[in-house]
């Protein structure tokens, strides 16, 4: 077991506590240590590790429980020790190689390698990251550096530029960065909100303080990102998903469009990627798809193409467009005399 020094990330701290106190909780840390290490340990194995007797070893045990550790206690041939599982997740406490395995693999899950664990990857790293010493970042980084995936999945960023964005909203306090705008970088300075993983990409929402308004930017286009120290009240924010869905599906496009599939949500979204279309219920049979390009003909070829039968319900001139392409298939499709 290594010693308390080379612990890494643990639920609390030793503080101001004298000799006594300090030396229980650290013999109570190193029993938590123990008992994650191995299914079952002895009274007597338990006591040999710690350098205590059989009586220290259930007092630590009861102080363990006190804390919310559902340590188990069996009698006979193969009993001894364990820590069972509980109602809620208890604060782990891992060594130096534990916390760096850990720390790897969830910058893996958080730049995308990992499907549907992005988030949740990186939320959990962000906690992490409080705790990590400094000593174990460049090993991180390193470690981090050296995994990479053959699937295609999300595009990759930095995962040293996903923590920096993450500490910054964490934090509430203002970023930096590089932004391509009009064919030229601009310098962005933000107050940035939440960080969102599409299927394809990660995006920060962000108040643009030079703009004065609420933009999402890609993580992947970003350049020289820095956490400054200024801090900053958060504003009222629109949700970030919805946000950030709309701005990527719709909002960038020359033309939006709205339709009424006749057919289910669930369905539907089967069938377009959450960065193409925003899709809304209807009710169990009927959908509304929402979406953008640089062409409507464009919208509607996709809108065929997803085999069900639908309505236009926005702009006015996309139906003028689904008539003009209707008389254009259906001539192609009327045998004709001539030939080539």
């Amino acid at each position: 077991m290594p010693s308390g020094q080379d612990r890494s990330a643990i639920s609390g701290r030793v503080g101001d506590v004298d000799a006594d106190e300090r030396g229980t909780t650290e013999r109570v840390l190193t029993l938590l240590g123990l008992l994650q290490q191995r299914q079952v340990w002895t009274g007597p194995e338990l006591a040999g590790r710690l350098g205590v007797t059989a009586r220290t070893v259930r007092r630590d045990v009861e102080r363990l429980r006190a804390l919310g550790y559902p340590v188990q206690a069996s009698q006979g041939v193969g009993g001894g020790y364990q820590l069972g599982p509980g109602q809620d997740l208890p604060p782990l406490l891992f060594d130096d190689e534990e916390a760096i395995a850990t720390a790897v693999s969830l910058l893996v899950g958080a730049g995308g390698a990992v499907a549907d664990a992005g988030d949740a990857a990186l939320r959990a790293l962000a906690k992490l990251d409080r705790v990590l010493p400094v000593r174990l970042r460049q090993e991180v980084r390193a470690l981090s550096e050296s995994v990479d995936s053959f699937d295609g999945g999300r595009q990759p960023v930095d995962p040293g530029v996903l923590m920096t964005l993450a500490r910054a909203c964490r934090d509430e306090v203002e970023a930096g960065f590089g932004y391509p705008s009009r064919g030229e970088v601009r310098e962005r300075r933000v107050e940035p909100y939440r960080l969102v993983a599409s299927d394809r990409r990660w995006y920060l929402l962000a108040y643009d303080l030079d703009r004065d308004d609420w933009r999402n930017f890609r993580v992947d286009r970003m350049t020289g990102v820095l956490a400054r120290t200024w801090r900053f009240r958060p504003r009222e924010a629109p949700d970030a998903a919805t946000f950030v869905q709309e701005n990527v599906a719709m909002r960038v496009y020359r033309h939006q469009a709205r339709f009424l599939v006749h057919a289910s949500e669930d369905t539907v979204r089967a069938q377009i990627p959450a960065s193409a279309a925003v899709v809304r219920g209807r009710g169990p049979t009927r959908c509304e798809v929402l979406s953008g390009a640089g062409s409507l003909d464009f919208v509607l070829l996709h809108m065929v193409l997803l085999g069900h039968e639908f309505e236009v319900l926005d702009p006015p001139e996309l139906k003028e467009r689904c008539r003009v392409l209707a008389a254009r298939l259906q001539a192609a499709a009327a045998d004709g005399s001539g030939g080539l």
